[in-house]
């Protein structure tokens, strides 16, 4: 090899060493791969925009998507609705509703769980909430480094770092997705109390629940 382009793969490694920029899908496999060097290398590039906003749309659209797709299976779809007939008796008893509105507001679940209009509100819904919760989640996080912990991080860098992370939420939606067809009953996520069926009001409950094998 010639030494000047052996000068030249040294020199790109030292300014990559230094801040040089990712592309997006690199700092993407990054997060899977190699996430506290991927991290740490960002630090020292400048935030870029795209970064949290591309995650976080894919993120909201592909939970939307989800959410109306697991509809589609029979035994999830009584499961929900069987819920949900439940939760209008309560009320009836209670005195709350009438059974004359009790039945009216079944027969509106029932026909947005499947119609157009709930394919369209869970999606949009999705994205628009998603993205204010995914603002306040952010700073919140951030206040806490910031004046609890004494760091040093932008607030801007805080939704990078929350951003990049859907990633990773993305992968457990579409493998809770996946379950909920697979076992016919709906699957909240991958944690362990999930996977095990364990009752969450439960001390183990609660310790396996906060036990998320892609999280970790």
């Amino acid at each position: 090899m010639d030494p000047t382009d052996t000068n030249e793969i040294s020199q790109e490694f030292g300014e990559n060493a230094q801040g040089e920029e990712l592309s997006h899908s690199d700092k993407m496999i990054g997060i899977f791969t190699e996430p506290t060097k991927t991290f740490e290398h960002m630090a020292k590039i400048p935030v870029r925009a795209k970064d949290w906003v591309i995650p976080v749309l894919i993120l909201l659209f592909v939970a939307g998507l989800i959410s109306r797709l697991v509809m589609m299976n029979e035994e999830v779809y009584f499961e929900i609705k069987q819920k949900q007939a439940e939760a209008l008796e309560e009320q009836v008893e209670e005195g709350n509703l009438t059974r004359e509105q009790a039945d009216q507001q079944l027969e509106g679940i029932e026909a947005f769980m499947r119609g157009p209009i709930g394919w369209i509100t869970a999606i949009v819904g999705s994205l628009f909430i998603g993205f204010i919760m995914s603002f306040i989640f952010t700073a919140s996080s951030w206040f806490w480094c910031k004046f609890v912990l004494k760091g040093d991080g932008s607030y801007s860098s805080a939704l990078v770092a929350n951003g990049l992370t859907a990633y990773i939420s993305i992968i457990q939606f579409i493998i809770t997705g996946i379950l909920t067809f697979l076992f016919g009953t709906l699957v909240k996520d991958t944690s362990l109390a999930e996977l095990l069926s364990t009752d969450r009001t439960t001390i183990a409950g609660f310790f396996l629940a906060k036990i998320n094998p892609l999280s970790l």
